[in-house]
Parts: structure tokens; C-alpha cells; sequence
């Protein structure tokens, strides 16, 4: 509701209202999720609005993105921190009402002028973090020349179009071949724990750069999601973990932010927590002298796990818990993972008559994320 109606002539109380407000300027716009969220089933121009805000200190919501893949959007990926403190690349939640640490985005330009980032963001050459200063390459490849479009052809018909075997992330490009492949590499701040690669909501592969010959007596316990997209979808986990006929050596939180909730070592083989979640996730680690018989109790408000430690190895043992992507997770990870630069290509089979948005997500042992803007590839 509007309550000051002293310039109701130009104020645009809807996003339809604002796109056709904005017809002939020369900005860009970014769908966000704050209190309230863009919903962008019922308005989106894509002469306008070129990325999807996924991540800010309100939460991560990669959903903002994959719900546009059904509806034909080519939108890239954007992170930021919208955390109302004015300190854009530190933005920590504090004692407040956010749940997440601020985002960045990193645009991939040779010209580092306002002209410069525009028409990167128009062609979606950018890639969002949740805050880590993290490098990232992606690019596909094709085995034949193929169709880049500098614009969005849906949008801009008589877009200039190129050919070129090599794009990168956040092209549109036209094949006619079955298969193309992907390749990465990746440079971060702390050592990487799996790369996702994704055609649209499809999770290809889950890339770890170590072995279950690798693996040690480490064990994670990661809690993640949402209530739902609008207000109040911050997501409440109490619960305690107990490893039984073990001895906890090395106790390390992630993603703990809000320092006035408790995550903590209890005893020698308790872990007790009060945390939120708002589409991001939160955790630890814990280092086990493990016992013949050791054994993992974890009970929370969402549900329980308990599994013979034996049996936790490099995949994840995942127990759903309603609510939008809300899930707790539990893995083993090597005592020490050394690789924080990743060199790594998959061969894709493309679906035919429609897009493949072919993107990633890294996900650090510290628990940030990036995710780089997709490649749509249509034949």
C-alpha cells in the first residue's frame, strides 16, 4: 500500500508498471529477494531485466533464478549485500534480523568503465559469491562452429550474431550439435569441498576434488533452507549431536554468523545448537577419535539421523525437511583437503528443442558458495 499518494502519477506500485515505465531508458534491473521477493511469474522483461539477485545478507534463493528456466528467461546470476549497515564487501548480519553474510559479483570485463559494466551485465558476463573473493572461469565448448547472440534473440530479433567453437558464461548461443562440453577452472580462498554442475535445476555432476580412498575422521553436519519465499521464511534448527563411543579432538563452526545464537561442544562427544536458516546453510565439523562401534545420534526440531559412523562416507546422507529446499545433511571429509584450484571439464548431452542453461555452483570448505551465470544453448 501506498500511503504517500502526493506523486501517485509517477510512482510505479508494480514491477509490470515499473518495466513499462522504464521502455526506452537506458539502465538494467535485477529481480531481488529482500522482506518481500520479485515474483518473476508475473512480470519480467528481458530487455530489462538481465540477472537474478540469488544471494544477500536476506539468504540465498537460487530458486529466483530456476524458476525463470521453465519460463524461457535467460537471466545471469548476481550476489550482493543489501545488508542496510553501508558496508558493501563486509557485510555481516550482526545481531539483526539477517540470517546470511552479503554477497558479491565479480564482472568479467576488459573495460572498467560504468559503459563497460553495463554491457557486461547485459550479456551476463558476471558470476556471484556469497561474499569470498573467489576466481572463476567457465566456458563450453562445441565440436562445430556455433551461434553466439550478442543480445537476447527473444527480445532483440535483429541481434548482431557471431560464430565462434568457445563461449563463456552467460552467452546465448544456437547448435546443431548433440553435445558440447564444459570447462572450469576455479581458484578460491579456502579449499574446495564439490563444484555442482547443472543443466537448469539438473545437478550433472557433483565434482569433489579428493577420493573416498581420502577420507578421514572428519564428519560435517550441515543444515540448509527456508520457509517458504516470502516474509518469515527464516528457518529455525535446534538440535544436538551426539557421537557415541568417540571422542571429539577438533570442534569448527560454519557459517555461524549470528554470534548471539549457541553452536557449540558440549562434552567430549556432544555438539548442541540454535540457529537459523534463510536459504543458505549452516554447520561444523567435527575430528573423531572413532571408536569399534562409533555411532551418530542427531536429533533436531526438523527430525533425526542416526547411522552407524561406518557408514558415512563421501556422499551425503540427507534427511528432507519440508519447507522450501530445507534439508540436514551429514558426510565425511578428508582431516586435511589441500585443493584449492580446480581444473575440470564434462562432456554434456544437450536436450533438444529447448534451453540448457549449463552453469555451476562451488561450494568452500568454509561454507561460501559461487555460482557462475549459465550458457543457454538451444539447437
Amino acid at each position: 500500500m501506498l500511503e504517500d499518494r502526493s506523486d501517485i502519477d509517477t510512482d510505479a506500485p508494480s514491477a509490470a508498471q515499473l518495466f513499462e515505465d522504464l521502455q526506452g531508458e537506458d539502465c538494467v534491473v535485477y529481480a531481488h529477494v529482500g522482506g518481500r521477493y520479485a515474483d518473476i511469474t508475473q512480470a519480467h522483461d528481458p530487455c530489462l531485466e538481465t540477472s537474478m539477485e540469488i544471494h544477500s545478507a536476506w539468504g540465498t534463493f537460487e530458486w529466483l533464478l530456476t524458476d525463470g528456466f521453465p519460463l524461457g528467461h535467460r537471466s545471469g546470476v548476481v550476489c550482493n549485500s543489501d545488508g542496510h549497515k553501508g558496508r558493501p564487501g563486509a557485510s555481516y548480519p550482526g545481531a539483526s534480523t539477517f540470517g546470511a553474510y552479503g554477497g558479491l559479483t565479480c564482472f568479467l570485463t576488459n573495460d572498467l568503465t560504468r559503459d563497460g559494466i553495463f554491457e557486461c551485465l547485459r550479456r551476463r558476463h558476471h558470476y556471484g559469491t556469497t561474499g569470498c573473493r573467489m576466481h572463476m572461469e567457465v566456458s563450453v565448448q562445441f565440436d562445430q562452429d556455433a551461434t553466439v547472440f550478442e543480445r537476447d534473440p527473444n527480445a532483440f530479433p535483429d541481434t548482431k550474431r557471431s560464430t565462434s567453437r568457445e563461449v563463456m558464461m552467460g552467452d546465448i548461443v544456437q547448435t546443431t550439435a548433440s553435445e558440447a562440453t564444459l570447462k572450469l577452472s576455479v581458484l578460491a580462498h579456502s579449499p574446495i569441498e564439490r563444484i555442482e554442475v547443472r543443466n537448469g535445476t539438473e545437478v550433472l555432476e557433483i565434482f569433489r576434488p579428493y577420493t573416498s580412498a581420502e577420507l578421514g575422521n572428519r564428519i560435517r553436519v550441515i543444515w540448509s533452507g527456508a520457509e517458504y519465499r516470502g516474509r518469515g521464511r527464516q528457518s529455525s534448527w535446534t538440535g544436538r549431536a551426539v557421537f557415541r563411543d568417540c571422542r571429539i579432538k577438533q570442534f569448527s563452526k560454519i557459517n555461524a554468523w549470528n554470534h548471539e545464537r549457541r553452536l557449540e561442544r558440549c562434552s567430549r562427544n556432544t555438539v548442541e545448537w540454535d540457529a537459523i536458516t534463510t536459504g543458505n546453510f549452516g554447520g561444523f565439523d567435527v575430528w573423531l577419535n572413532e571408536g569399534n562401534a562409533a555411532q551418530l545420534d542427531l536429533t533436531t526440531n526438523r527430525g533425526t539421523i542416526r547411522k552407524t559412523l561406518e557408514s558415512v562416507g563421501l556422499e551425503d546422507t540427507v534427511l528432507e525437511a519440508g519447507g522450501l529446499e530445507r534439508q540436514l545433511r551429514v558426510f565425511r571429509l578428508p582431516d586435511e583437503n589441500p585443493h584449492r584450484e580446480v581444473d575440470h571439464e564434462l562432456r554434456i548431452r544437450l536436450k533438444p528443442n529447448c534451453d540448457n542453461p549449463l552453469w555451476i555452483c562451488v561450494t568452500t570448505e568454509d561454507g561460501f558458495q559461487a555460482w557462475s551465470s549459465p550458457v543457454f544453448v538451444f539447437q
